[in-house]
């Protein structure tokens, strides 16, 4: 039971979109990876020495000859990594998913390894194409094994069609021998996300089920040999919300086990805070933790549960000193050759199309590109949404020449779902500030200014003139279901933008677009020219503060 002055750890441990954690001790070090779909360079590694404080510490996916996503439709890209830990290497499993809708998957898995965390990756090693959740387990007698779901595109088939296991040979770097179906699921079906682990002579299989959605759960099974036949655990499911949804984290399921040095064990899992009164949630699939024990009988379950696992929000942090790290800058002023790390761009492993840092110093230079609904070059630059509620701003220097150039501060989570405060130019030469929104259809793009007399409910005012040269300054104010953009000339005196902003567009849950849907929101900068005269946009700075 957990002691009332034990120090606790508030869930999500990883806020924002950090979905499908994966997690590895290497002696009092913590190291978690997630996905990052689209959004490039892919898969973020956040580390941690004590639970309950956490750095983001790298992106290894970060050249093309690891990772390509140009085309990628949204939500595609790279899914659920794996990083183990093994003689001094580490090693990095990860999806690149090409196709999502239509009965057909193209997801791609590989390997790639490193001396250090947050060093330069190798080149990868391909390893299969018939499914996605890719897993790797170094037994204790030297092999290494290599699991995934498998994907039936097959009519009338479960789709979701078992867990796949095949030895890995690293001398070869290769897959070798028999491919095994070992575990077909629960009736709760939709099963992925597999792990193996070894423990009293079992061998355990922790799966994901359910989807990732409001029924999602984590299930165990066991075996005394590797390729089965695997039981499933008689007290139900290891974690779940989905009879539970007056909880505080829902969608839990796809995680990690692992233990402490001192041999606690917790595991991490996905997870999703929807917004009150509502089933959708901008912030996205988050990271969560939960600390577990062994039953008697060997079986894992959450603490203080006996039969299903409830996720709680509240969790008791481990026998170990606390280790916070530097606070976050709130505002980045842009002086530095390098992105800050808080920083991700769409698609392409090649940003220097994109945007600069030394074109002009100390300031961000975007390069006006393809639209905002592109899917090859766009330059948008942003950060995750990381609280419910957040303001965040920017300068930005841009003296567009027609209207096919645009440029400003953008609430964005797929090109079928954003807000954007952005300056043009009209016919008669006249700068203005307008917002766009797609509300998840790109044939709905709706451009809310000079629309005087209309009936749809937004706004009959019109858009706002801007001196046709000089900074403008653009502000996003985020609560909970609202969005209201704002701008000034001088940074002192502000006008309210007078249009109020459904923000729960931003989310999974919100429809539009073809397949469903898995990041979260973002907040940045965005520049694109369709006239293909690459015009640019300077910005001074992006400040990002929670409320």
């Amino acid at each position: 039971m957990t002691n009332s002055t034990q120090t606790m750890i508030q869930n999500p441990i990883l806020p924002g979109f950090n979905p499908d954690p994966s997690i590895v001790a290497v002696g009092d070090d913590f190291y978690i990876a997630t996905s990052t779909f689209e959004w490039y360079p892919g898969v973020q590694i956040h580390h941690s020495k004590d639970l309950k404080n956490w750095r983001l510490l790298s992106r290894p996916l970060n050249r093309e000859a690891l990772l390509d996503l140009r085309g990628e439709p949204d939500s595609c890209g790279v899914w659920a990594p794996c990083l183990s830990y093994h003689d001094g290497l580490f090693y990095l499993i990860y999806t690149d998913v090409k196709r999502f809708d239509g009965n057909f998957k193209d997801a791609h898995n590989y390997l790639t390894t490193c001396d250090t965390i947050d060093g330069e990756w190798s080149d990868p090693i391909y390893m299969n194409s018939s499914g996605f959740d890719p897993s790797l387990f170094h037994d204790d007698d030297g092999k290494k094994w290599f699991v995934n779901m498998v994907w039936d595109h097959r009519h009338q088939k479960n789709r979701f069609g078992g867990i796949l296991l095949q030895e890995y040979c690293p001398v070869k770097k290769q897959l070798v021998g028999e491919i095994k179906n070992i575990f077909a699921g629960s009736k709760l079906a939709c099963t992925e996300a597999p792990h193996l682990y070894k423990r009293n002579g079992y061998y355990y299989l922790i799966t994901a089920e359910g989807g990732t959605f409001y029924t999602h759960a984590m299930t165990v099974a066991r075996s005394r040999n590797i390729d089965g036949p695997y039981e499933l655990d008689p007290y139900g499911y290891l974690l779940t919300a989905k009879d539970n949804q007056h909880l505080g984290l829902q969608r839990t399921g796809h995680g990690d086990l692992f233990e402490t040095p001192n041999g606690e064990t917790y595991l991490v899992h996905l997870c999703g805070r929807p917004l009150l009164g509502e089933r959708r949630c901008p912030l996205g699939r988050e990271t969560g933790l939960q600390k577990t024990y062994w039953t008697e009988d060997d079986w894992l379950r959450v603490e203080n549960a006996v039969t299903d696992g409830l996720p709680e929000m509240l969790v008791p942090a481990p026998n170990m000193p606390e280790h916070p790290w530097p606070a976050t800058k709130h505002k980045h002023d842009f002086d530095t050759p390098e992105l800050p790390i808080e920083f991700q761009w769409l698609r392409t492993p090649n940003p220097e199309r994109l945007f600069s840092l030394s074109a002009r110093p100390g300031y961000m230079r975007l390069i006006g590109r393809e639209s905002i609904g592109s899917l090859y070059e766009h330059a948008l630059v942003a950060r995750r949404q990381q609280a419910f509620a957040y303001s965040a701003q920017t300068a930005m220097e841009f003296s567009p020449t027609n209207f096919q150039q645009t440029a400003g501060l953008i609430c964005y989570y797929n090109s079928n779902k954003f807000h954007y405060c952005y300056v043009s130019i009209d016919d008669e030469g006249n700068r203005f500030v307008d917002v766009m929104s797609c509300l998840g259809n790109q044939d709905l793009t709706l451009t809310f200014g000079l629309r005087e007399g209309h009936t749809d409910g937004f706004i009959t005012d019109p858009r706002f003139l801007l001196p046709n040269q000089g900074p403008v300054y653009l502000r996003a104010d985020v609560d909970h279901h609202l969005l209201t953009f704002s701008f000034s000339v001088d940074e002192k005196h502000w006008t309210k933008l007078p249009i109020n902003l459904d923000y729960t567009i931003i989310s999974d849950e919100a429809g539009g677009g073809d397949g469903c849907h898995f990041t979260g929101g973002f907040v940045g900068m965005a520049c694109q020219d369709v006239s293909g005269q690459q015009c640019k946009a300077d910005f001074d700075y992006f400040e990002y503060i929670e409320c």
